[in-house]
Parts: structure tokens; sequence; C-alpha cells
């Protein structure tokens, strides 16, 4: 007997709501077939089969609230196994065609990540007909923050395609159909009625927090659009629908933003280039000016001498990297002096929550990293207790993979400090926007020989120019201010930071 139990829910969610059983007692289930959907305050999470058999007992009904790594359901291995699909068969013989060749099957949208709820289809390796092997990519598909690869969940011939390229597709969406290699020519023909049947079903149970939360609230269904499967109306649809109106007016302020835009002469039209804005593109945007609009921004400027750091770093970079495997670089050293500096100046590692204030006793530090798609910020969790070497190593390797677009959701979030490096592309001094719900970011700049007076005497040393952005509602200046300094003096005098002062 194998146990069904709540998988991992996210970043601090504890319970989840059963939402909808899609399999009952006695049925037939495959391995990674969806039994049942749980909905939680954030997200909405379907439940795989862990191996195939026959749904034993369901010990959690709809509508109960359950908690991570809660029993749902039992699955027992048996002959019943077997004659399970035969009703399946007489429902849609349409299907009947593609299984004449070896069964069909579908390839679906994969774990999107905690609060993505759709993705855009933005290319496929494969085209109809072509054979894929077991675990071949077929197609990536681009979301709010990540790219994500779409591996074939069998070996056969790509008899359909379901979602070209350009197509936005929801969390539990079916994106292609593989067919046996005997039966792929029948099998396109026969999956199109077969994708059709869920949508015109007109009998889709919502979710029953829904229901509940509707009745409420005295909300119309049929005023609600749902997102779940099959269009099921989830708890957030409902959240969605009854804040909608309270918003209307406020849409109507910035109205004049969306004005068309300005007369463009014949001859010049011709030579422009429109191109749709990809989705993480839109995402950044869309955060970047959330950001100015919600938190009190302000930014405080410095600059530090990198002379200290620069001959450290000349002298041992040979030796770091023949013990570590990996180039002693400036990030460690600011990495460094800010964990030393938030420890100080709590007030800059910490966050705003409704009218409290969140401090962390610890840092997880983001690094942005610009790529080819746009900007995105890794984490490099618990910073504050790792070495230069792990911290290089940790930023060597989420450097990586961010230019690859193969950074996850999870190591992208939970940050609670964010230092951006300008100065690799030359800027000499920027005011870095804030990384929400986080209250700062550090601004790095281009290392310049500038004349300075030491002592009496004007010498050249090379300078940097840092720049503290924070959010002035939860940080005094005299914090942020305290913050650079201690910055300054550590990158200053290296040696502060290994004598903790």
């Amino acid at each position: 007997m194998t146990e069904v139990r709540v998988p991992t829910l996210g970043e601090s969610v504890t319970e989840a709501t059963v939402a909808t059983w899609f399999k009952k007692p006695g049925d037939a289930v495959a391995v990674d077939e969806m039994l049942c959907e749980l909905e939680t305050d954030k997200v909405t999470v379907e439940v795989p089969a862990p191996a195939a058999g026959v749904l034993g007992e369901i010990v959690a009904a709809e509508g109960d609230t359950v908690g991570v790594d809660a029993l749902l359901a039992t699955i027992t291995a048996g002959e019943g196994a077997a004659p399970a699909p035969a009703p399946a068969a007489a429902e849609a013989p349409a299907a009947a065609p593609a299984a004449a060749g070896g069964d069909a099957v579908d390839v679906m949208v994969p774990t999107l990540g905690e609060s993505v709820t759709e993705a855009t289809v933005s290319t496929w390796f494969k085209a109809v007909g072509d054979t894929v092997a077991q675990d071949e990519m077929l197609c990536e598909l681009e979301t709010d923050k990540v790219s994500v690869e779409v591996p074939a969940p069998a070996a056969g011939v790509l008899s359909e395609i379901l979602a070209p390229e350009g197509t936005t597709v929801d969390a539990s969406a079916k994106l292609a159909v593989i067919g046996g290699a005997a039966g792929a020519a029948a099998a396109a023909p026969a999956a199109a009625p077969a994708a059709a049947a869920p949508a015109s079903s007109a009998d889709v149970e919502n979710a029953p927090s829904a229901n509940k939360l509707m009745a409420e609230k005295g909300i119309d269904p049929a005023a609600v659009t749902g997102s779940g499967r099959d269009g099921r109306i989830m708890k957030e649809d409902v959240l969605k629908a009854a804040l909608a109106p309270a918003q209307a007016p406020a849409a109507a302020a910035p109205a004049p933003a969306a004005a068309p835009r300005a007369p463009v002469a014949a001859e010049d039209a011709s030579r422009e280039e429109r191109v749709k804005m990809t989705r993480l593109r839109q995402t950044i945007a869309r955060r970047l000016k959330d950001s100015q609009n919600t938190a009190a921004m302000l930014t405080t400027y410095n600059e530090v001498d990198m002379t200290e750091v620069m001959a450290l770093r000349s002298q041992y970079k040979d030796q770091f990297e023949k013990k570590h495997g990996v180039r002693l670089g400036f990030m460690s050293f600011f990495t460094k002096a800010c964990c030393h500096a938030l420890k100080e100046v709590p007030e800059v590692n910490a966050e705003i929550d409704g009218t409290d204030i969140v401090y962390k006793n610890f840092v997880h530090m983001g690094v942005a990293a610009g790529t080819p798609t746009g900007l995105v910020v890794p984490v490099i969790r618990d910073a504050d207790s790792m070495s230069f070497a792990d911290i290089e190593k940790a930023i060597s390797e989420k450097g990586k993979r961010a230019r690859d677009g193969k950074l996850s959701m999870a190591e992208m979030q939970g940050g609670t400090f964010t230092i951006s490096n300008g100065g690799v592309y030359g800027s000499l001094m920027s005011s870095p926007i804030l990384n929400p719900p986080q209250s700062g970011i550090l601004g790095m700049h281009k290392i310049q020989d500038r004349p300075m007076a030491i002592n009496g005497q004007v010498v050249i040393r090379p300078m940097m120019y840092l720049a503290l952005s924070y959010d002035h509602r939860i940080v005094d200046g005299k914090g942020a201010v305290t913050f650079l300094v201690r910055v300054k003096e550590a990158l200053e005098d290296p040696r502060r930071l290994l004598m903790d002062l």
C-alpha cells in the first residue's frame, strides 16, 4: 500500500484545503496522474499519484483542511487496476485510434513554482511527426520569473501540438500529445476531439472554499472567472472578484498614462520594429514601478578607496583559486562587508508587514544578475555564515544558471538584502531601485583612478562610488548613513572583517 501525502506547499504555507478529488475509491490510477487539487491562501497545488494502482481510501475529503505531509489517501496495488480504464473508453471513443498503435501520452505543463499560474510557450524544439526519446526536451515555457524546459514524459512520436509558440497556458494545461511509433498518424486527428471534451463539460464543481466565500460575500458565481482545472472557481478567483469593484475607481485615475502613442512620421514608421515584451520583461517593469509607488525610497551615497581590497586580491588570488577551484572576485568582499554592516544596522535587513516590522536574524543575499532575457536576482542563503570561498562558488554557480535560464523559483525567493553591480557595465554612479519587500539595496560601480587628498598630499587612488537605496518608512537617515560608512570602513581595511570590528 502506498500513502498519498500533502506535498511541500511553499514558503511560509503550513496548511491547505482539499478543493477537488479527480478520482474516487476503486479507480485505477497511473503514476504521476493527478489525484486531487489542494488550495492554499497563495496557490493551487495538484497532487500526483506517487505510484500506479487502485485508489483505496480517501482520508481527507473535499473541503477538509490539512497540514503539510498529512495523509490524503492510499493507493493499493492489485488486479483492479486493469479493468478501470474500460468505462473511460466508453465515454471517449474518439481516443481509440490513438491507442491502437500504443497509448497516447499527454504532455502537460510542469509545476511552475509558487504563485505562478500561467506561462507562455516560447519555443518548440520538435515538430509534429518527430520521434522523441523519453526526457528529451520538447519545448520551453517562459513565466514571469523563469524559463522552464518541458521534457518528454515518454518515448514515441509527437502526434499533435496543442499550444503553439506564443500561446499563454495555465498551470494545468495540455501542451501536446505523444503517440506510439506505429500509431502516430492516427493519434493526431483523434487527439483533437479528445482535447475539446473537457472544455465542453458544463458540470464543473467549484472549490468548496470558493463556494463558501461566495455565499458569505453574496457574489454570483456567474460573475467570477475560474482559474482552476476546466474553469473551476477557486478561492483566489472569488477574492479577486470581491476586490474588483473597489479597485475600479482607483484604476480610473491613471487612465491618462494609457494615452495612445504620438503619431509617427510615415518615413520613420517603415524603419521601426515592434516587438512584444516578454513576460519576464513585463514583470520586471511592473515590479520596479510598484516598488517606486509603495516604498518611501531614498538613496544615500559614499565612496570607497579600493586600494587595500585590490592589493589583497592581487596577493592571494592565485593561491585562492588553486585551493578552492574558484576565482577570488570583489563580490565576496562586498557581501562580507554588507553582512557585517547589517548586524549593526538590522533595520536595513528588515521588512514591513502591515503594521509590523519583521527583523531577519539572518542574511539571504540577493545578487542582481543581468541575463539576455532581463534582470534576475538569485539569492545566496545564509550568506552571513559563509566563507569567502563559499560565497564566490555560490555567486559563480548562480550566475551561470541565471545566464542559462535554469534558475528555479526557490532560488529567487526569500532575499533580505540585495547587491547590484552596475560597474561591470561601466556605470560610474546610479540610484538602484529596491527589490520589494526588502528595505535596502547596495549599488556598486566602476572602479576609477581619481586624485584624492591623503594626509595633505594629492595621490591617485582606485575609487568606487557606493549607493544605498533604502525604504525611509523603516530606515532612518542615520541608520542608512551608518550602514554605508561601515561598508566603506570594512572595504578600506579588510582586517576589520577578520576582527569583527
